[in-house]
């Protein structure tokens, strides 16, 4: 009997397009915990994260003998894994914007990130350093971030200046990036999430 395990990505994706069930099973087996823990890291509920990953599997099946796929096959699947975590998250109100922002950001094919994003929560990283501002710094950007006030509603209740709320911003963006550095790709991701709200 062949044995699949010793089969590559390249290999199972082509035994995938003939709906080689075995081709499957080993998809499954070889990346289903991996994916299991990605979902985890932005849902923390282990029922939530294995219903996810479960859809996904079954997605993947029913459509993989059309399914075209121009990265790797593990990078394939984290992007359906991410994808399906966020509609997961808008569906059931489960989790705050600022989270399925962070999963929007993720990008869909840096297979160096994924691998880092595998072995670390990248979520407490940046809450870590967003903890390690200074007070003021830390509460406007928050506010802007996580409770998506504007600038100018921020600086009405702060009681101080568009501008100098704007320069606060920044300066947050330019210290937690600095301090993320050393991990190579968590500050693209960062910058990203940064883009959705001035």
């Amino acid at each position: 009997m062949v044995d699949y395990s010793n089969f590559s990505d390249q290999e199972l994706t082509a035994l995938l397009r003939e709906r080689d069930q075995l081709a499957f099973t080993e998809v499954y087996r070889r990346y289903w915990h991996p994916l299991y823990l990605h979902a985890y890291k932005m849902l923390s509920d282990e029922d939530q994260a294995k219903d996810v990953i479960q859809e996904l599997f079954i997605a993947f099946w029913s459509k993989n003998s059309t399914m075209h796929i121009s990265t790797s096959l593990k990078s394939y699947l984290y992007v359906m894994a991410r994808n399906r975590v966020i509609n997961y998250i808008r569906k059931n109100r489960i989790n705050d914007d600022f989270i399925v922002m962070l999963a929007e950001a993720m990008p869909e094919a840096d297979e160096r990130l994924i691998k880092q994003i595998d072995d670390r929560n990248l979520i407490a990283l940046i809450d870590e350093e967003i903890n390690l501002l200074p007070p003021r710094m830390k509460q406007v950007f928050e506010m802007s971030r996580k409770d998506f006030l504007t600038n100018k509603e921020i600086a009405a209740l702060l009681g101080t200046t568009e501008e100098t709320v704007k320069k606060q911003i920044s300066n947050s963006i330019k210290t937690i990036k600095i301090k993320l550095d050393k991990y190579a790709g968590a500050s693209v991701i960062l910058l990203e999430i940064m883009r959705y709200r001035h």
